[in-house]
């Protein structure tokens, strides 16, 4: 039974960090302004702009100056989830 808590917490776990990287990639891209025709940076927004927006809808507070700060937000959040998911799991 542990041995399947742990493949799970595990999995949850590269689930979480790889959103993570979409997100920091995104973020990222934002500065450059890429081509929005590229399919790689479609899927990038695509994945990343449901919780962004959300975010921002719920926590008006995180634009600062046209400062968009709900990455930081989402990155604070996913960890926090990661470690309690993990410490349900594994215990």
């Amino acid at each position: 039974m542990h041995t399947i808590l742990y493949a799970i917490a595990g999995i949850i776990h590269t689930l979480i960090t790889a959103y993570i990287w979409v997100v920091i990639i995104h973020s990222f891209l934002s500065f450059v302004q890429p081509d929005p025709n590229n399919q790689i940076v479609q899927i990038l927004r695509n994945l990343s702009e449901p919780s962004l927006n959300f975010v921002r809808e719920k926590m008006p507070f995180v634009l600062v100056s046209g400062l968009d700060l709900s990455p930081i937000v989402i990155f604070v959040g996913l960890q926090m989830l990661d470690a309690i998911i993990r410490g349900i799991l594994i215990g």
